[in-house]
Order: structure tokens, then C-alpha cells, then sequence
């Protein structure tokens, strides 16, 4: 299943889509417009940028490494909703209590640098038997 897709099966989840580097290209699912969704695509990639070269600064003045790099994503919390990018890929959500949580153990399991099974830590937070219901 694609992670755009997982994006959205979760409550909460506004829209998820992914980016080209190069800014003209993009996919997405949810609910915004096609115009939207390029607008969000040029947000994230100008934003991930910029990202870069504040990592790449603030890596300068650490005396050991500071673990910053390589950049792997950011976020933007907003009153009513937040933007989480990893890699290239953007999810807009709202601001409602372990959504954010959830959103990004599934990004960083499918972009980012997490082994743990996103499948196993979302049941777990339903209850009951995790094995029984996986496997």
C-alpha cells in the first residue's frame, strides 16, 4: 500500500502527496484542489531548501556531530492544523490529540530512519491482541 494512502486511512489526515524535488511534479490524496496541492508541492520543497541549509549552519557551529544530518523532514504547527514533510512526502492534519504521533511513525517507517512496524505500533494503541490481529 502506498504511504499517501496509509496517510489518509488515518482520522485526521487532510490531505497526503508527494513531491519531486525539482518542484514540478507531484501526487497527492485528500481533500484540497489540484491547485492546492501544486501550492503545497512548491511550499515543501522551498521549505525542505531552506531546512538543508539551516541544517548544514547549525551543523557548522556543533564542536561534535550533532545528529541533525542529514535532514530528514520537518514540521509546521499551525493553530487549527500542522504540515509534516519526510523525505518527499507532505501530510496535512489537524491538530487533534497522538495524530501527529501517528502520522509520523508511519513517514519515518516508510521515509524516515525507523525499523519498528508501523502496522504493530498502530494496533497497539487500539488494544486487545496485536499478534492476533497481524498475523
Amino acid at each position: 500500500m502506498r504511504i499517501i494512502t496509509q496517510l489518509m486511512q488515518i482520522p485526521g489526515v487532510i490531505a497526503a502527496g508527494e513531491y519531486a524535488y525539482r518542484g514540478d511534479r507531484y501526487s497527492y490524496e485528500g481533500n484540497i484542489s489540484s491547485e492546492q496541492a501544486r501550492m503545497a508541492s512548491i511550499l515543501c520543497r522551498a521549505n525542505t531548501l531552506s531546512m538543508n541549509m539551516q541544517v548544514e549552519l547549525f551543523s557548522s557551529f556543533a564542536p561534535e556531530d550533532c545528529g541533525c544530518k542529514p535532514l530528514q523532514g520537518w514540521i509546521v504547527r499551525g493553530r487549527d492544523m500542522s504540515v509534516c514533510v519526510v523525505g518527499n512526502i507532505f501530510c496535512f492534519c489537524q491538530n487533534t490529540p497522538g495524530l501527529l504521533n501517528d502520522v509520523m511513525t508511519i513517514m519515518r517507517a516508510k521515509v524516515g530512519d525507523i525499523e519498528e512496524n508501523p502496522l504493530v505500533y498502530m494496533y497497539a494503541k487500539i488494544g486487545g491482541d496485536v499478534h492476533e490481529k497481524l498475523y
